[in-house]
């Protein structure tokens, strides 16, 4: 759990006083708030916070400045979070998925088929139910602004073209190190297999797994698609990016660095979206182009296979389980084809 904080956190604990004073905020200095992450600096979440960065400053004239650290300068993704846990650091972005293990109400995102499309998504993270999810996160020593973007999650293989669930039979399919993710794939009739994403490609290379599965970006830049041959648009999990400030350092803000913070962050996330878009369209047609053979699947078929996880839901995890339920019920005023009752 991240609540208990790993040794590294521990140790950069010690360094928060110094940073505290470089960060301060004097009578004609601007207030300086850092924000770390692992992503690269072409990656539309990274471009989103620059713009962020930006627009705090115009909507501050220049009295409220975010400085963004990429490519893992101030840690890993798990490193950033327990260093804004802790105040060390004052933003980061973070997988609703590694949030999951330390705001229970994020795993919601990790469980499969739930949207409809993104317009059920959006309408949902936008709406009261997101909201409170990101609400959920001042519990914890954090405290949530937006979602952004990172698309929907799909199968990928070497050598084996998937068409539906009884096809995943025994397929041995790299996945993240998370309960509702190694759940999926065996409802679905997969063997999973944690492992860490650095040492995907070669496991992809040497037969270790048969596949894994990603958004199109990341099967993109990655390189998995040079590997992989067949890739399965299921779209199983939609789970969202969250841009998170220490609640340490929002309760040193002012009313009114707090509303030019939130209104930046609100402002960043349709741009994050247009990148977002740009990226996957791009990155799919150089996908296409190289080779790798797309496979449309019935996406109601592998709905069904995965049902008893929601069964299993409704008895292990009620509270989740009522979110659930909330959720389709958002699905354009439809009846829940999850039986989310």
């Amino acid at each position: 759990m991240l609540s208990s904080l790993s040794s590294w956190a521990r140790g950069v604990a010690a360094s928060a006083a110094v940073s505290l004073a470089v960060a301060g905020c004097g009578p004609t200095q601007p207030r300086v708030l850092r924000l770390g992450h692992a992503l690269d600096t072409q990656h539309p979440v990274h471009r989103a916070l620059e713009y962020l960065s930006r627009r705090a400053s115009e909507l501050s004239g220049g009295r409220l400045r975010i400085d963004v650290y990429p490519d893992g300068q101030l840690g890993n993704e798990r490193e950033c979070l327990e260093s804004v846990q802790i105040g060390f650091l004052d933003m980061t972005k973070v997988s609703s998925s590694i949030l999951e293990n330390l705001v229970p109400s994020m795993a919601v995102f990790s469980l499969p088929y739930l949207f409809e499309d993104q317009e059920h998504k959006w309408s949902v993270l936008e709406g009261t139910i997101g909201k409170q999810i990101l609400a959920d996160c001042d519990k914890y020593l954090l405290h949530g602004l937006c979602y952004y973007e990172t698309g929907s999650r799909s199968f990928y293989f070497v050598s084996r073209p998937v068409h539906r669930p009884s096809d995943l039979q025994g397929l041995k399919i790299r996945v993240m190190e998370g309960y509702w993710s190694i759940r999926t794939v065996r409802a679905l009739g997969g063997f999973p297999v944690p492992i860490a994403f650095r040492e995907l490609r070669e496991a992809l290379e040497q037969g270790v797994v048969d596949g894994a599965e990603n958004n199109i970006p990341t099967f993109r830049n990655a390189g998995h698609y040079r590997i992989c041959r067949y890739y399965v648009f299921d779209r199983h999990t939609s789970p969202p990016d969250v841009l998170v400030v220490s609640r340490k350092t929002w309760d040193r803000l002012s009313r009114k660095e707090r509303r030019w913070l939130q209104q930046a962050a609100e402002e960043s996330v349709a741009r994050q979206r247009e990148f977002w878009a740009e990226a996957e369209a791009r990155d799919m047609e150089e996908i296409r182009k190289a080779g790798v053979t797309w496979i449309e699947v019935d996406r109601e078929e592998f709905r069904r296979q995965a049902q008893p996880i929601y069964d299993e839901l409704r008895k292990s995890h009620p509270e989740l389980y009522r979110l659930v339920a909330q959720i389709q019920a958002k699905a354009n005023n439809a009846p829940s084809e999850l039986d989310a009752r």
